[in-house]
This record gives structure tokens, C-alpha cells and sequence, in this order.
């Protein structure tokens, strides 16, 4: 069989979007994917698993949309973020002829997404500080040679750590009133609450907000989140997705870290997660061959050192498997910590402390 017969030309061209996952390593200590270092404990119901799940389970959306201070038909939940983003692409995005605007080093899955589904993609510049601003991207819109149904902002940024200003977010919504405006809020959690901005989607019709439960909540492994919206966007969203896009244990899981002992268990592990980047950042300076440690407030920080690949290189042989972003615009040199657990994070340091660069 020819197999360049049969694949589409543009999955052809296509490269993977490498998670940490996919990516592997052979180690112990894996703080290269921005998990929670913990799981908890969850109780399940097996008796109604001889049935397909609802497309939108009702509980779910409830709690998501309290939880969010929204109304329940403002909300969409999908198998993580990244299906969201893939919705939001497919149903906005006129394949080969529209586009996409993110501004680099920034979440590769817009692009991948886009990619994907044969949307084009155009880029804005960041400041040298890597702030964004909304001029940039309002310029990168309207000089496209494309039209641009969608921008896609992280904030907090991955890998990054920085914050979207809310004052640039206005002055682009009011911008670009016929554009999407996507803000991704995976990590919103270890921000302060002026950082969420899911409360604007009342009194705009042209932001998304996507929330995860992998982050804060510790639940990677169920793959659920959510987009918050104008009831218009999660009704055209709906005619895109998959039938049983959230699997009923996910549903049982998500319903309880939702409730408001799963909450207050949240705040918790967000607390101790953001005094012990604090502390590792602390320590991290301390080295003589880091050259910055950047301003996060994400359950990671991103690093340059003097040799970067040197030092994921000689943490690999370690057993503690970090994320490069060496190849990324800007971040020469550059490694992505996750904050683990105490003794994770101890044991890097003590590595770490050991070379000689």
C-alpha cells in the first residue's frame, strides 16, 4: 500500500505536539510535566457502567459553573483543555483559509491543534521582558494575510509564569469584538483572584476561558476540562464535539474534587505548592550557574542556566527528568522545573548542587 496515497497531505507535514508523556524518559523523579506530585482518594459507582455516559453530564456542569461563578449553560466540558482548544479551532476556523493568533514562546498545542485541522497560524511578538501586549496582538490581526478567527493567550503562561494583564485583555476584547479572544487559565489556580478573569465572559461575547482539572485539582490522569463562555459559543461547540466526550468515572471523580470539601482540599495543595516554589526559586539563586530564575506563578519555574542542555542532560543520568525549552524562541537554555514534593525537590536540588559548569 502507498501511504502517501492515503493520508492527507497536510497530516503528512504534521509534527506531533511532544507531551511529556510521548516525550518518555527513564527515571524516578519526573518533574518535566507540571503535575501534582499527589493523587488523592475517590469513590466510584460501577453499577451504571453497562451505559454510555450523558454528552454533558449535568452534575458536572453545575458544579463546574458554580465553581466558576457562571451559569450552567455558559459552560462545556471536554476530555482536558487541549480537546477544548481543538474544538474551539474546528468550529470557529474555515479549514486552509482561516487562521489562528498566538504569540510564541507560548502552550504548543494551539499551533498543533491548528496544524491538525489545516488552519493556518500567524504569530505576535512579546515584549523583551516576554509581557504581552494587546497592541501586539492587535496589530498581528489586522496585518494578517488571513483572516484570524481566534487568539489563543495562556495566562499564567506555560512556560512562561507570567500573567495577562487584565487591563491589556479589555483593550483587546474591545478591539477585536469579531474575534475570538482565548484565554487559557490551566494554571489560574496558583494565581491571586484578580488573575481570573472567567467573570468577563458576561459582559463579553467574544472571550473563551479554558480551565483544567490537571493542574490544581491533581487529575491529569482523568483528562477533564472545560470552556467557559457566551451561551452562543457553547451551543456551536456542542455541534463539533464528540458524542460521550467524559467517560462516567471521570464524571464521578470530577463531581466530588468539585464539591466544597474537593475545593478546600484545592486551595490546600495550591498553598503548599506555591511556598515551596517559592522556597526552590530561593535555592535555585543560590547556584552559580543559574543566569535567571523567572517570575512564576504556576505550579513550575522556567530557568536559564549557563549550559542548559548540560544540566537536563546530567539530571537525566539522575534520574530526574526535567522539560527543555531550548529550542524555543527566546529561551536558549532554558528548563522547565515542575514543582514536585518536598523531597523531589530536595533531591534535585542536591544534584544539582553537585555539578560543576
Amino acid at each position: 500500500m502507498n501511504f502517501e496515497k492515503i493520508i492527507t497531505k497536510h497530516v503528512q507535514k504534521l509534527v506531533p505536539y511532544l507531551s511529556a508523556r510521548r516525550i518518555g524518559g527513564h527515571g524516578h523523579n519526573f518533574l518535566n510535566a507540571n503535575e501534582s506530585p499527589k493523587s488523592e482518594g475517590y469513590f466510584l459507582n460501577s453499577s451504571t457502567l453497562n451505559r454510555y455516559p450523558d454528552c454533558q453530564p449535568e452534575d458536572l456542569i453545575e458544579r463546574y459553573a458554580d465553581y466558576a461563578g457562571v451559569h450552567k449553560s455558559m459552560v462545556l466540558t471536554a476530555r482536558g483543555s487541549d480537546e477544548v482548544i481543538g474544538l474551539i479551532i474546528r468550529t470557529f476556523c474555515e479549514a486552509g483559509t482561516e487562521g489562528i493568533l498566538i504569540a510564541p514562546p507560548t502552550y504548543g498545542m494551539y499551533e498543533v491543534a491548528a496544524n491538525t485541522n489545516n488552519v493556518l497560524v500567524a504569530t505576535a511578538k512579546r515584549e523583551t521582558d516576554f509581557s504581552l501586549k494587546a497592541q501586539s496582538l492587535i496589530d498581528a490581526v489586522n496585518n494578517s494575510s488571513f483572516k484570524i478567527k481566534a487568539v489563543f493567550i495562556d495566562s499564567p503562561a506555560n512556560p512562561l509564569g507570567n500573567i495577562f494583564e487584565k487591563s491589556e485583555l479589555e483593550k483587546l476584547l474591545k478591539a477585536l469584538p469579531d474575534t475570538l479572544i482565548v484565554m487559557d487559565e490551566a494554571y489560574i489556580e496558583f494565581a491571586s483572584e484578580s488573575d481570573d478573569y472567567t467573570s468577563m465572559v458576561k459582559d463579553y461575547e467574544n472571550l473563551i476561558i479554558t480551565r483544567t482539572l490537571s493542574k490544581a485539582f491533581a487529575l491529569a490522569g482523568i483528562r477533564c476540562g472545560f470552556a467557559v463562555a457566551n451561551e452562543n459559543i457553547i451551543k456551536a461547540m456542542l455541534k463539533v464535539i464528540d458524542p460521550y466526550p467524559i467517560a462516567d468515572p471521570v464524571a464521578q471523580i470530577a463531581v466530588q474534587a468539585l464539591s466544597d470539601h474537593g475545593v478546600e482540599m484545592t486551595r490546600d495543595r495550591v498553598a503548599k505548592c506555591n511556598e515551596r516554589r517559592l522556597k526552590l526559586k530561593e535555592a535555585l539563586n543560590t547556584l552559580p550557574f543559574v543566569v535567571k530564575t523567572f517570575e512564576s506563578v504556576g505550579n513550575f519555574i522556567l530557568v536559564e542556566f549557563r549550559d542548559g542542555p548540560k544540566v537536563f542532560d546530567a539530571m537525566v543520568q539522575k534520574g530526574v527528568i526535567l522539560r527543555s525549552f531550548e529550542t524555543k524562541p527566546g529561551l536558549k537554555n532554558c528548563v522547565r522545573i515542575s514543582i514536585g514534593s518536598d523531597a523531589e525537590l530536595e533531591e534535585l536540588m542536591r544534584y544539582l548542587k553537585s555539578l560543576e559548569i
